[in-house]
């Protein structure tokens, strides 16, 4: 679905990628554009958003000895969306704001789906159940070789799920690709290896022809 932007209008953009593109620093950039043009905005990022959704994320990416079985994981990832969306993302549409989320729903069909090797229909299914039906407006996702993210964050601890290996890595960017030609109309495909100033360009070229924003 593509909306036309009228002043103190909602929209919903999602950023997606694997561990390293360089999504999360796209989302802040595009917020203090947005800031810097008046529009109002909420940022989220998963998994987490709100009380409950942060003690899920603890859950979700913590070590610990017990083995976590993939459908705990997508269940517990697809909780913590619930709390945001109903919490937080609805409410703030609501009043007309743009929310801009570093990971939506396509990171479960990314990571459970391509990673864990959850059934995608099944997947999607629950996605919608959790989102209340809602979906962003346009979806960015960044496309990096996984050799490329895990070089970038060589100095930064992994988490339980960053800690899977190359291997789990470049299964969640094949189904990521998948993702966007399932959803061509809502996913833009952008190179990440593009400098941050270029990416950053992109993104703002496509929310403008989407939305007739200047």
């Amino acid at each position: 679905m593509i909306r036309t932007y009228i002043l103190n209008k909602s929209y919903f953009i999602s950023f997606e990628g694997i561990d390293g593109s360089g999504k999360s620093t796209q989302a802040k950039l595009l917020i203090e554009r947005l800031n810097s043009n008046s529009i109002e905005t909420c940022f989220v990022r998963e998994p987490g958003g709100t009380k409950i959704s942060e003690e899920i994320r603890n859950i979700l990416l913590d070590d610990r000895a017990e083995e976590m079985s993939s459908r705990t994981e997508a269940l517990l990832m697809c909780a913590s969306r619930a709390q945001l969306t109903k919490n937080i993302i609805t409410p703030e549409l609501k009043a007309g704001k743009w929310v801009i989320a570093d990971r939506y729903s396509d990171s479960t069909l990314a990571y459970q789906g391509g990673g864990r090797g959850i059934d995608l229909d099944w997947l999607v299914r629950l996605n919608n159940f959790a989102t209340f039906g809602i979906e962003p407006d346009v979806t960015f996702y960044i496309d990096i070789d996984p050799n490329i993210g895990l070089q970038r964050r060589k100095n930064i601890s992994a988490d339980r799920i960053e800690s899977a290996g190359l291997e789990f890595q470049n299964e969640i960017r094949n189904k990521y690709l998948e993702i966007i030609d399932n959803f061509s109309n809502r996913c833009v495909l952008v190179d990440g290896k593009l400098s941050i100033k270029e990416i950053s360009h992109l993104v703002w070229k496509e929310i403008k022809n989407r939305t007739s924003f200047e």
